[in-house]
This record gives C-alpha cells, sequence and structure tokens, in this order.
C-alpha cells in the first residue's frame, strides 16, 4: 500500500539497533516462520476466558511497551518518508496499527496496551533471549515487542518465492502485531503450543494473526493519523495479491517442498499456504470478529 505523503507519522514505535547487538542464547517467541516456543508459563501468563467473537476478555492498562535500545527513526515522521524507505515503512505500520488496534480492541472488551518494533541486522538481546536474522521475524511475549531484520523482505523474494512489493512488507509487520494482540487478549494463554500439525493450536494461533493482519489490511484506507488524514491510499488488487503471496511463501508446504524433503503435515506449526491465504482473506473481509480460528473444525482451518 501506499502512504498519504501529507500523513502524520509517529516515530516513537520503532527504534533501530546497531549491526550484531551483544546476544545471550536461544529465543521463544512467535515468528512468521518455524519458530518453537520455548518461553511458556510467565511470559504467556495471561488470562484465557473464553474465544468468543474471536478474542479472549483480557485486562491491562494502556501504557505501551518497547524494549530499549536503539535510535528512534526521527526522519520517518512522514508519509512521503514512509514511501521512501522500508525502515520509514515499517514505522508508518506501525502507526497505523497502533492506531487501529487502540481504537478497535476496547470493541472486544479488552483493554489494549502498545507494543513496538525493533529493527536490527544480524543478531540481537531481547527477553526472550538472544536473536539472529536466520530466524525471521518474531514476537517476544517477554518483552512485547517485535523484532525484524529487515533482509527478510529480500529472503521473501529471494529464497521463498513471494512477489514482493509493500504490502507484502506491512503483512510481515501486521501479522507480528496480530501475535501482541492474542497476547494482550490472553488467546495464548493455556493453549498447547508444543503439539504440531494442520489443527494443532499452535497453526490456529498463526492462522488467527494471519487474520488480523487481513482486519488491519481492510480498515487501513479508513485510519487516521492525529491530524484527521488517512495514513494510507486505497489498497489495490495488485497489492493485495502481494500480501497473499508473501502468506504462501511462508506456509508450512511451501517450505518443507523448498527444503527437498517431501511434506509432512503432521509436523506443521503455522499452517499450509492455502489457509494463510484464506484466513488473511477472512480478516480483510470480516474484521477481526471473522478470526476465531480456535473455533472451527480441524477441516476448515
Amino acid at each position: 500500500m501506499t502512504f498519504d505523503d501529507d500523513a502524520r507519522i509517529d516515530t516513537s514505535h520503532v527504534r533501530r539497533r546497531g549491526r550484531g547487538a551483544a546476544i545471550g542464547v536461544g529465543v521463544g517467541g512467535v515468528g512468521l516462520l518455524g519458530i518453537v516456543l520455548l518461553i511458556l508459563g510467565p511470559l504467556l501468563g495471561v488470562d484465557l476466558s473464553g474465544l468468543v467473537g474471536g478474542l479472549a476478555g483480557g485486562q491491562g492498562t494502556t501504557t505501551g511497551t518497547t524494549a530499549g535500545g536503539g535510535e528512534e527513526l526521527t526522519e520517518c515522521a512522514s508519509g512521503a518518508a514512509a514511501n521512501a524507505s522500508v525502515d520509514c515503512r515499517i514505522v508508518g505500520t506501525a502507526d497505523s496499527l497502533d492506531t487501529y488496534w487502540s481504537a478497535t480492541l476496547p470493541d472486544f472488551d479488552v483493554a489494549y496496551r502498545s507494543t513496538g518494533v525493533v529493527l536490527f541486522t544480524g543478531a540481537t538481546d531481547t527477553a526472550c533471549g538472544g536473536a539472529t536474522s536466520d530466524i525471521g521475524p518474531f514476537y517476544c511475549p517477554a518483552d512485547e515487542t517485535i523484532y525484524v531484520d529487515t533482509d527478510f523482505f529480500d529472503e521473501l523474494r529471494s529464497r521463498f518465492g513471494a512477489s514482493g512489493g509493500s504490502l507484502a512488507e506491512m503483512y510481515v509487520i501486521a501479522h507480528e502485531w496480530g501475535h501482541h494482540i492474542q497476547n494482550v487478549a490472553g488467546i495464548m494463554n493455556g493453549l498447547d503450543l508444543e503439539s504440531t500439525g494442520p489443527d494443532s493450536d499452535g497453526v490456529r494461533l498463526e492462522l488467527q494473526a494471519d487474520c488480523f493482519a487481513g482486519a488491519w489490511v481492510g480498515a487501513a484506507p479508513t485510519i487516521l493519523d492525529a491530524s484527521g488524514t488517512p495514513f494510507l491510499e486505497p489498497v489495490t488488487d495488485a497489492e493485495i495479491r502481494d500480501a497473499l503471496s508473501a502468506a504462501s511463501a511462508v506456509g508450512d508446504d511451501r517450505i518443507q517442498s523448498a527444503l527437498g524433503g517431501g511434506v509432512h503435515p503432521e509436523t506443521w506449526t503455522h499452517g499450509s499456504s492455502q489457509s494463510r491465504q484464506r484466513w488473511f482473506i477472512a480478516g480483510m473481509q470480516g474484521g477481526p470478529q471473522a478470526c476465531n480460528t480456535f473455533e472451527v473444525a480441524g477441516a476448515q482451518l
């Protein structure tokens, strides 16, 4: 999607860290690719009071928690800047997502709190442990922060065969923001995140994040900045195809096929390419209320 050049962007949601920040050992987060959820218990210790209407009731403050370290991208304060560089595009996307969910989540009786994005190169520290760019973008529940090495967007095209495009990049951020919504809403707690397979809780969690990303895309042209200007221009069919291409590229079946070892559904953790596309479209057309992946039969995933 294209930002309105005159849109005013709040740059406070994104930080950029230098290359190869000191790292610890291991990472446990919720990611777009095959990230294993190693950190359970207190890190996902939010109440699950039922998955009604696609979201669970939750409690929280309205203050955000962006992981410390790094510089704010103050040069990204306009829509024109967001159209000019990938880093600024992420800044604009984060502001639009924050504006959308802060207005939408209270409709589901969930108090919203913000998240943030850390851009890094190579490796970085997180509250979930050390992370490298090899694992792809991910959300760390412990510090409620999204971590992205923007080289991943090139990987989507060159390694996974996605068509690219601005909305494909925004989809990645919106998917990880969806994991934050699951955390805030209490959806993560009480799930069996060790089992795998097409209808496992882990796959349902990922497909719901795809659906939440689609819900934001569907509403994006109506989301206004602080001055009342739409952040984004109406989405085009070509841009939607780019987002669907990215969703398909990171399907378990597509990745397993690319690795040459055959497709093994019993090992899936994120869902098939077809399912990821289907749930993205469901969110785009029906909003968050269409995203209850936990109440559909496995055959419908």
